[in-house]
């Protein structure tokens, strides 16, 4: 069953965040990830929405999604997100496709 992971991410140092973007595509790649959405100006309903940015990917397990999020090469550049910026990450589980329908 698909999983998805939702990053709020409240950027606070571009440039460091940039080093961060600038690898993720090649890591992420290697795990079979599916990039779904990258927002910096979503339309909040209802609530405060205090994030730069929100982000949400798709795996086809959690064992993938972790494989990607706890991999050395993942952990290293992770560093640069963690210098530029706060989140709150969390991996969400999908329906399954007879809920889904």
């Amino acid at each position: 069953m698909s999983v998805y992971v939702i990053a709020q991410i409240r950027i606070h140092d571009r440039t460091a965040y940039a080093r961060y973007e600038s690898g993720f595509m090649a890591i992420f790649a290697r795990y079979g990830g599916e990039m779904l959405a990258v927002d910096e100006t979503p339309v909040t309903l209802e609530g405060q929405w205090e994030h730069t940015r929100t982000v949400i990917i798709r795996f086809e397990s959690s064992t993938d999604a972790r494989a990607w999020y706890d991999s050395d090469a993942y952990q290293e550049l992770a560093k640069h997100r963690w210098e530029g910026s706060t989140a709150d990450i969390a991996i969400v589980a999908g329906l399954p496709p007879e809920v889904s329908q």
